[in-house]
């Protein structure tokens, strides 16, 4: 990974005062660095609200996708290809997500999409996890867990210019 990145502080701050300029109230909570679903397993314990998962997608004419999902949902990636009339995931290397999201594995979040400035990645979020109050996500960092409503979400996602597809996601 050859590409420099902001700190995390100065990600997190530019993030927060995004935040603050639409008017989105936020709850965040520090813990120890995840990596993983698994390893997040006893943080969510502590923390209110769904927990998800964020999985950065590359199809195979290399459209990008960040597809949204609650943390326990099993993706059928071939089927939501499909469903979405993409051409076959894979994942998107950690040199791509540098590039594109400004951040590293681990750390991969919805709220990433600010960094995206040429509006590549396409996000997709799952209805289901949508349904949770409040949602959580890493704020660009993977020692911390922020709280919005599903609405705000959707809210900071369109002020940042995309539409997102908020679609049912096909389980294996």
């Amino acid at each position: 990974m050859s590409e420099t990145l902001p700190s995390a502080d100065a990600r997190e701050t530019a993030l927060y005062n995004r935040f603050q300029a639409l008017g989105i109230a936020y709850k965040t909570y520090a813990h120890p660095p995840v990596f993983t679903v698994e390893e997040s397993a006893s943080i969510k314990e502590t923390i209110p609200g769904g927990h998800t998962k964020n999985l950065f997608l590359k199809d195979k004419k290399g459209g990008l996708w960040l597809v949204v999902v609650d943390a326990q949902r099993r993706v059928d990636l071939n089927a939501l290809a499909k469903q979405l009339d993409a051409p076959r995931f894979s994942f998107g290397s950690a040199e791509l997500l540098v590039a594109t999201l400004g951040i590293t594995p681990g750390s991969v979040t919805p709220f990433a999409l600010i960094n995206d400035t040429t509006r590549q990645v396409r996000p997709v979020l799952d209805a289901e996890m949508l349904k949770n109050n409040p949602v959580n996500y890493h704020p660009l960092r993977n020692d911390r867990t922020t709280s919005v409503t599903p609405d705000d979400l959707v809210r900071f996602i369109e002020a940042l210019g995309y539409q997102p597809v908020i679609a049912g996601i096909p389980e294996k």
